[in-house]
């Protein structure tokens, strides 16, 4: 079960379609029955997130925090930020849905265990691969 939480005021979210979408998302990369959270946040959120976990002191459009728990089903967590969302979607003519569905996807797929840092353009790959799956 995937589920979204909104934290953060500028944006009405519908976490029960993400959810939904997430799932299936979670499916199509061989993830059936595992768990993970999904939360919205502010630029300002993501930006303290960035910071704390990664370093970096600017905000982002999405970080993957994978779980502790060993063979669990539980993934982990993915925040996004609808503020960096909306300016992305704008700059590649996507909508703001379009641009959420492609951050869900790449944050479920970190949590899976890909790092399109190091595995020589594997994740990439797969990620496009299941943008057109899932009609994103």
């Amino acid at each position: 079960m995937i589920e979204a939480v909104n934290r953060q005021r500028k944006v009405k979210i519908d976490t029960k379609s993400w959810e939904a979408f997430a799932q299936r998302a979670a499916d199509a990369i061989g993830k059936n029955n595992s768990t993970a959270t999904i939360a919205f946040v502010s630029d300002k959120n993501i930006r303290q997130l960035n910071r704390q976990f990664r370093g970096i002191d600017k905000a982002t459009d999405v970080l993957s925090f994978p779980s502790d728990e060993g063979d669990s089903t539980n993934l982990g967590d993915i925040a996004i930020s609808v503020d960096t969302a909306a300016k992305q979607a704008k700059e590649n003519g996507l909508t703001w849905d379009e641009e959420v569905a492609q951050l869900i996807l790449h944050g479920l797929l970190h949590l899976s265990g890909y790092d399109h840092e190091t595995d020589k353009g594997e994740m990439n790959r797969l990620e496009l691969r299941l943008r057109r799956k899932l009609g994103i």
